[in-house]
């Protein structure tokens, strides 16, 4: 009888450190996403595809845009390139925002929106000139706009925007790892009110 119980004990404990191991693999699963997992990539539609209704043409509904392409509004997910969170943060413009701590900020919500912030706050410095000389202007057809400049300038940097709008789009076509260009962002990013956001040199983030 001690013997059956015994091996009843035993298997209790395998089948239970089984299911254990399987729940703390599946949460952790919905926080990050693996290098090798499918990463949906939203094609682009040619229409305002990206508007969040309720917030309207708001710096929110700007960011939560954004935010709603990059990773659907999802905080806690890596990409297969690596890039993370919410706002889906390359290391060197962590590094430019003197973030560090990675894995910290994939798990702090508010980090990842002072940062949405101060890099907004950025490049609206980085792209002054460019804002004052083109806003209001048309570019191979596309109406430029302060948001739609930022827009573009979170998808490839301030230098590609600069050579975009200096060159009026007649430059190499532009496009991030998955295909999606500067002109598909100054098209679905367009006439927000971004007038909430000061350009800054030096941003800092108050943790």
């Amino acid at each position: 009888m001690k013997k059956l119980i015994l091996t009843l004990a035993g298997v209790l404990f395998i089948v239970l450190s089984s299911a254990f191991s399987f729940w703390e693999k599946k949460e952790r699963s919905h926080y990050i996403q693996q290098p090798d997992a499918e990463y949906t990539v939203e094609q682009y539609t040619g229409d305002d595809s990206y508007y969040i209704p309720g917030y309207g043409k708001t710096f929110l509904g700007f960011k939560e845009a954004i935010a709603f392409k990059e990773s659907q509004g999802r905080y806690h997910i890596i990409n297969t390139l690596g890039y993370i969170g919410k706002y889906q943060f390359g290391v060197s413009t962590l590094s430019t925002l003197r973030i560090s701590n990675t894995e910290y900020f994939l798990y702090s919500s508010i980090l990842q929106e002072k940062a949405f912030m101060a890099n907004c706050s950025y490049n609206k410095w980085l792209l002054h000139e460019e804002i004052n000389q083109h806003v209001g202007s048309t570019i191979k057809g596309i109406q430029i706009t302060e948001s739609g400049i930022i827009a573009a300038a979170h998808l490839a940097g301030a230098g590609s925007v600069k050579r975009f709008l200096r060159k009026k789009g007649k430059n190499k076509r532009i496009v991030d790892a998955y295909g999606t260009s500067i002109e598909q962002y100054l098209i679905s990013f367009a006439n927000y009110d971004l007038t909430y956001i000061e350009p800054t040199r030096f941003p800092i983030l108050n943790r």
